[in-house]
């Protein structure tokens, strides 16, 4: 359908509670697509319980790249002023702008950001290596599955045109590239003295970048920690 066409005839708009993304009433497909849209800020609130629970520098690097992301974001759309298509037709929306398209940069940002992640930071540390390679295909493309989605609602729900929607996209990508390299050589050499500050151990916060698969390396500690202690409590009742 033509986009003057859905202009033109405008459909009666349902809104998701709280987020207010609005759908098409009565289009399943547009309100599958409206959940989809909130995946980014899935992430946004995915990292803060990251940051809360575990404390590592890397998160809260990658966590400030995505604040920054959204900083560049609100200064282009200040900067080129393109209006969003179909004006009037959303009633909940905070911005006029829509180019580039935010939620396309931030999801484009966070998958990017974690494909370098996957295959440039994160190393082989057992035998299986094509149990781990495997996996790590089947996530990228399923990261990638949920970028295209992402951006696909925001044009479906007459959110953003699709070229605000493709320069989002490119903006957010060239932005993670330049942020995982800055963390990898800038960062992650002085992320040691950081977590040796005082704040940062009143705060328990932590630098795992010289392990190599952290899932790995907690799996063991907190096996091997339980066994001990099993063991002491075995002792004990004896």
């Amino acid at each position: 359908m033509a986009l003057e066409e859905q202009c033109s005839a405008p459909p009666q708009w349902r809104s998701i509670s709280l987020t207010h993304v609005e759908f098409p009433k009565g289009d399943l497909p547009g309100q599958v697509l409206a959940y989809i849209s909130l995946l980014p800020i899935a992430v946004l609130v995915g990292f803060v319980t990251l940051i809360v629970f575990k404390r590592e520098l890397h998160t809260i690097s990658f966590f400030g790249g995505l604040i920054l992301n959204e900083g560049v974001n609100w200064l282009l759309k200040h900067i080129v002023k393109e209006p969003r298509p179909c004006a009037g037709a959303h009633t909940t929306l905070n911005a006029d702008y829509g180019m580039p398209s935010s939620h396309s940069q931030l999801i484009w940002f966070f998958v990017v950001y974690f494909f370098l992640f996957l295959y440039l930071r994160m190393h082989q540390t057992n035998n299986a290596r094509c149990v781990d390679l495997l996996w790590r295909h089947i996530l990228s493309i399923v990261l990638l599955g949920v970028a295209l989605s992402v951006s696909y609602s925001r044009v479906y729900l007459l959110y953003h045109t699709w070229s605000q929607v493709f320069y989002g996209g490119v903006a957010g990508s060239a932005i993670g590239i330049v942020w995982f390299f800055f963390t990898q050589e800038v960062l992650t050499p002085i992320f040691p003295k950081i977590a040796a500050w005082p704040i940062s151990e009143y705060f328990l916060v932590r630098d795992t970048s010289l392990i190599p698969n952290i899932l790995w390396f907690e799996y063991t500690v907190t096996r091997s920690e339980a066994r001990n202690r099993q063991r002491k409590l075995g002792t004990k009742l004896q």
